[in-house]
């Protein structure tokens, strides 16, 4: 039987603290969970770099089988996984059940491109003196990488930080957010069960800033990967030295709807509300700006107020429940004073806008001024502006105006407009017809602006924990 509860007992050992994890729909104590000290970070890394001496001469196709044998176990225990996500992150279980899904996706993709890393052949003789020589590139593994991951997707976003560093032949240790560690500890003991090393994939609980800093400060950590808002990305980088970096930071997704779509406006309008408020909106690519052409507004908002109010508030492990608590009271407390701030600039209230009990009415804005923190920052919540535009070109240069450049979504029959788009929106995906509230696991995944660095997605962020090696033979010496 799978279980964090051993592990949990192994950190314990060493931990002379603890913090009750609690279930923020119930508030209940699910369990306590050690706060790790500096050393017991420290012995993670040696371990983790004698465990790297495996991993890097482990063939390709073990390692592949592995992350398969993996995608099969969480399948085994997809009920179980779920149960946990939506007990430690409060998220209703019809999307828990999907995050596990998608994470035995991830891992199959991962298996895939374990097989497929390859190098390129280097034409030496195109320079004058490179004749009567034969070149090529390898990829090798950089050794130990520092994974520090958040509370929203706590197994997806671990496994897209895992599998990756697995596929390519390295070695990991992740720091989980303290409020969800739970799956990541699941996650490594189903790699484990599928035959990974004990000791190449760690899982160290506790304080963020502290432990962060002991992954910062080794020699031994070769890469950092983080997930996590623009302040922390940011000094993060800047203690990194020489280590590689990918940053997965803040956002607030913005979505177009043009005149051309007065045929699929209320379609469109039902997508939305699953775009804005899956998981209570705490999501990097929720869909948090949508710009209506004056002709639809009306058309769209009525459709889109009425699917919001049949939302259902409830437990998480109801697989009824459509929105349930926030991650915690700060968070609440964040969005209505921003609501509040809003409405004195003078947006009105569509649908929502009060608590509910240890969440949020899903909330609809509009009249928003582009200087309202909800306009301007990540809302991270249930909460969705729709501003009116007159012309695709005020809602380009709208969509472009933030600090922010993850995804943006258009919808459009104009095949000039849709190409437009593609090329000036500035952000790292734009998705044509589509919600920008929309990620295939295997896809490039980046930002740009205040969004993050580097890129994600199982095959690119393998490219980003390699070394490349150009090894050149004169066959005429």
């Amino acid at each position: 039987m799978l279980t964090y509860l051993d592990y949990i007992n192994q950190l314990n050992q060493n931990s002379h603290e603890s913090y009750a994890l609690v279930n923020p729909h119930t508030k209940e104590e699910i369990i306590r969970i050690p706060e790790c000290t500096e050393d017991q970070m420290e012995e993670a890394i040696q371990k983790a770099e004698k465990a790297f001496e495996k991993m890097k001469s482990m063939p390709a196709y073990e390692r592949s089988e592995v992350l398969d044998r993996a995608a099969r176990v969480v399948s085994d225990y997809k009920n179980l996984f779920a149960e946990t996500i939506a007990k430690e992150a409060g998220k209703p279980m019809k999307y828990a059940l999907g995050e596990v899904d998608r994470t035995v996706q991830t891992l199959k993709f991962s298996a895939i491109e374990a097989r497929k890393l390859e190098g390129e052949s280097i034409p030496l003789d195109a320079a004058p003196n490179g004749a009567g020589r034969d070149a090529y590139t390898i990829f090798e593994p950089i050794g130990v990488i520092g994974a520090i991951t958040p509370f929203n997707f706590p197994l997806n976003l671990v496994i897209h930080k895992v599998g990756p560093a697995i596929a390519a032949g390295n070695s990991i240790i992740v720091k989980p957010a303290e409020k969800t560690p739970l799956s990541a500890i699941l996650l490594r003991e189903a790699l484990v069960e599928a035959g990974l090393p004990e000791d190449a994939y760690h899982v160290i609980t506790g304080d963020g800033p502290r432990l962060g800093q002991v992954l910062l400060r080794s020699n031994v950590i070769k890469k950092v990967t983080f997930t996590g808002s623009p302040e922390v990305g940011r000094e993060i980088k800047s203690q990194a030295g020489l280590k590689k970096v990918t940053l997965e930071l803040g956002n607030n997704s913005a979505l177009y709807i043009d005149k051309s779509q007065q045929d699929r406006v209320k379609d469109i309008a039902k997508q939305a509300v699953t775009g804005a408020f899956s998981y209570n909106g705490q999501v990097c690519i929720s869909t948090q700006r949508i710009y209506v052409h004056e002709d639809l507004i009306e058309a769209f908002l009525e459709k889109f107020k009425i699917e919001t109010e049949k939302l259902v508030y409830g437990d998480p492990l109801d697989q009824t429940t459509d929105i349930s608590n926030l991650i915690d009271e700060p968070s609440q407390e964040r969005l209505l004073k921003w609501i509040d701030e809003a409405e004195k600039n003078g947006a009105k209230v569509v649908a929502g806008g009060k608590q509910l009990n240890g969440g949020l009415q899903p909330t609809i804005l509009t009249d928003v001024k582009p200087e309202s923190k909800i306009y301007k920052e990540e809302a991270f919540g249930p909460v969705v502006i729709v501003n009116t535009v007159e012309s695709g070109e005020e809602a380009l240069k709208s969509i472009n105006n933030s600090q922010y450049g993850l995804n943006a979504g258009v919808f459009t029959n104009d095949m000039k407009q849709a190409l437009q788009f593609g090329h000036e929106l500035n952000v790292g995906q734009v998705l044509i017809n589509d919600l920008p509230t929309l990620r295939f696991d295997h896809m490039p995944y980046g930002g740009r602006k205040n969004s993050g660095y580097g890129y994600e997605g199982v095959k690119y962020a393998i490219q980003e924990m390699v070394n490349r090696k150009m090894i050149s033979l004169n066959y005429k010496f």
